[in-house]
């Protein structure tokens, strides 16, 4: 295995750098010059057809051919990577099926955009798309459009769309839209002076430390007995008294020579203790005088006090992720809080009117997915999410809601396409919103965007299918989030995949894999508008333009839940 190494944007935030920016004069930072244009030409779509499912393509029009290759079966996968697979009893790994995700041609011309014929396209569960189109496709797509509705904005950075009528639309390379997420964050957290917190232990879990955590007594405070035994005094054998030592006890009264007494594990060593004999080292005779079965060293199975630290050491520096030991480590040196890196506060928009909250689908209506999905996957990034709402397609009431929230990030699902109730970027140019990422090169998930709406507050629409939005959450979100929080960026790895992934001929894929044996596996049911394939996953792996052959390494981006640590927090 061969990684490719640490984080390659120079420009990358540090945990340190990140909390220093909580106390900095509030600044507009020089090196956000809003979205990157790598391409220097127009983007271009799939331009041959998609190999799925014979009928009409609901989802993303490029060659995500849903199988990868062979079925993979089992009931849990097995690898040696130290990253665990978490597909769970049952999970499939592979099926013998084919995608049916991205099917249909996909379409050069502008074609009917979302609302069209057949009905409203938009939804967030399997079925209609809703912001990667379907019928409509590259027509009402805005990272492929060379005409139609202006998506810039007043006051957009330099290299933003144009807001003059048929400007034509250049999508954001991938790694350019998660640096250029980072600097928002950055930029944010300058504006934002953001100020330390002081936290209760039980609701630190995730945070990152914004002071060293210091030891505020010896640990332990007094010498403890290791063991169950005997605490003994001079060599034996011995008189053991009628009392024995109990651990929360008082300080016993001090042993002579000859003497021994009954101790449990923690209990404070009485004075002038030589060393605790462990149970199964010791036996008494028929006179209740205890004797060693083995050597007795001066001693031994006593911890002494300040062992572990003395009051005033640092345990552990600044920057810190509160993982669950870190928590019990901060508990035993006698803290109740920490300060620590606030969470960064996020309302969630869920857009749509077809979409249903319980129930069966029916009458054209759907469920919605992503109102279960992205709470649990925000927290686990770090976040606090504040409120989920849902709106329907009124362009209104999405508007009071981006306008009125005082959160960090807004997200919203759907709607960032160029539809008749596709109303993001409407609103975006109407209350002045700088527009930052613009459609990005990716497959699913090329409509996402990602705005300014204050120096301290930012907007990621994601696209309104279920896998396409998991892509926006980790190209937009997850950077912008990670850097608010001053969490760590992830070590980036590579893994050779076990199968050849079909790739775009322009955009990356993020595709479903599962790890095993040294390797990753991808997953079938991958298209935009499914969540078979990620439920399964332990990870996406980044195919680059034209695909990966068999055994070739790709970059493996971790999911929340299948990293040690921290990752499984979604509370």
């Amino acid at each position: 295995m061969v990684s490719p190494g640490t984080r390659a944007d120079d420009e990358d935030l540090g945990v340190e750098e990140a909390l220093a920016l909580l106390r900095e004069s509030p600044r507009r930072p020089q090196e956000d010059p809003g979205p990157s244009h790598g391409d220097p030409g127009p983007s271009h779509g799939d331009p041959g057809p998609s190999h799925g499912d014979p009928g009409p393509s609901h989802g993303d029009p490029d060659p995500s051919h849903g199988g990868s290759g062979p079925s993979h079966g089992g009931s849990g996968p097995s690898h040696g990577d130290p990253r665990p697979s978490h597909g769970g009893p049952g999970s499939s790994y592979g099926d013998p099926g084919p995608s049916h995700g991205d099917a249909g041609p996909a379409h050069d011309g502008p074609g009917p955009s979302r609302g069209g014929p057949g009905g409203p396209s938009h939804g967030n569960a399997a079925g209609p798309s809703r912001g990667e189109s379907g019928p409509s496709h590259r027509g009402s797509d805005p990272a492929h459009r060379g005409s139609g509705t202006s998506q810039g904005a007043p006051g957009s950075s330099p290299g933003a769309p144009s807001s003059s009528p048929g400007a034509h639309h250049r999508a954001t390379p991938w790694p350019d839209a998660r640096a250029v997420a980072e600097r928002a964050a950055r930029s944010a957290a300058r504006a934002a002076r953001r100020e330390p917190v002081s936290v209760p232990l039980d609701e630190a879990l995730g945070l990152t430390l914004a002071a060293p955590l210091t030891a505020l007594t010896d640990l332990p405070s007094f010498d403890t007995s290791a063991m169950d035994g005997w605490a003994v005094a001079g060599p034996g054998p011995w008189a053991v008294r009628d009392e024995g030592v109990l651990a929360g006890h008082a300080e016993p009264a001090p042993l002579t020579d000859g003497e021994a007494a009954r101790i449990a594990t923690g209990a404070r060593i009485p004075p002038d203790t030589t060393a605790v004999l462990r149970t199964e080292h010791g036996r008494t005779d028929d006179r209740g005088r205890l004797h060693p079965v083995r050597g007795v060293v001066h001693g031994q199975d006593i911890r002494p006090r300040g062992q572990e630290c003395r009051g005033g050491d640092q345990l552990l520096p600044l920057g810190t992720l509160a993982t669950p030991p870190v928590l019990g480590l901060a508990a035993a040196a006698g803290y109740d809080t920490l300060t620590a890196v606030p969470r960064p506060r996020v309302d969630v928009l869920v857009l749509g009117d077809e979409l249903l909250t319980g129930g069966l689908p029916h009458d054209g209506l759907i469920r919605d997915a992503l109102g279960p999905l992205l709470p649990p996957w925000l927290r686990a990034l770090g976040a606090e999410v504040r409120t989920v709402r849902r709106i329907g397609d009124d362009a209104g009431a999405l508007e009071r809601a981006v306008t009125t929230s005082d959160a960090d990030l807004v997200v919203t699902t759907g709607g960032t396409a160029a539809g008749p109730v596709d109303h993001v970027h409407p609103i975006l140019r109407r209350i002045g919103a700088e527009l930052l990422v613009d459609g990005v090169k990716v497959r699913p998930g090329h409509p996402m965007l990602l705005a300014r709406l204050k120096d301290d507050q930012h907007l990621v629409g994601l696209p309104g299918n279920p896998l396409a939005a998991v892509s926006g959450l980790i190209t937009l979100a997850e950077p912008l989030l990670r850097t608010l929080a001053a969490r760590p960026a992830p070590e980036r790895y590579a893994l050779p995949l076990r199968d050849a992934v079909h790739g775009h001929p322009h955009d990356t894929r993020l595709v479903p894999v599962v790890l095993r044996d040294e390797g990753a596996v991808p997953l079938h049911y991958n298209g935009p508008a499914m969540l078979r394939g990620i439920a399964a996953a332990d990870a996406l792996a980044v195919v680059p333009p034209g695909g990966t052959r068999s055994g070739q390494e790709a970059e493996l981006l971790d999911l929340p839940w299948a990293t040690a640590g921290i990752g499984v927090c979604f509370t």
